[in-house]
């Protein structure tokens, strides 16, 4: 893959990759200095310069993040050919009202008692920067490729398939 891909300081584009993708990776640092990763559901990116989570406060997250702030997210859609890699720092708090904000009935499977469970953290990640591949998946794509490095011996460039960008946010 090539390293001269475009350095933007615009999340837009990121968050109407991810919005589709829905769950991500959050890998964190553990108390043993070993990397922890679990999927999350991340909920309405595009609000902010942010990405929202809701999370037990019991939940070993919550105590990795107090402890080391720096995390990194992953989303990959195979089927659509969306991938990327965010990484910034969580902070995890309790605040009524953004949970109501973020609240959606399905979350009722992991909080029972519903947006008033005290049991319910809000995990914030402030992105410092990203990275998203997006290649068209359609079978036709993937025949030119195939096709033209039958007929010229090159494989695909970058930027013949791929929309390959760095989001550089501070």
């Amino acid at each position: 893959m090539s390293d001269k891909s475009p350095v933007t300081h615009d999340l837009t584009q990121l968050f109407g990759k991810i919005k589709e993708v829905r769950m991500a990776m959050l890998t964190t640092t553990d108390e043993h200095g070993n990397l922890h990763s679990r999927p999350m559901a991340t909920i309405n990116p595009g609000k902010d310069e942010a990405l929202y989570f809701l999370t037990d406060v019991n939940s070993a997250k919550v105590y990795e993040v107090k402890k080391d702030s720096q995390v990194n997210l992953s989303y990959s859609n195979p089927e659509s050919n969306v991938y990327a890699s965010v990484s910034g720092k969580a902070n995890a708090y309790r605040d009524e009202a953004k949970i109501a904000e973020l609240w959606s009935e399905p979350l009722r499977a992991w909080f029972p008692k519903g947006k008033e469970d005290p049991s319910i953290s809000i995990l914030k990640v402030t992105i410092d920067k990203a990275e998203y591949w997006d290649s068209p998946s359609s079978i036709l794509s993937r025949a030119y490729g195939y096709v033209r490095a039958i007929v010229t011996g090159e494989g695909s460039k970058d930027d013949d398939v791929n929309q390959h960008a760095q989001v550089q946010v501070k």
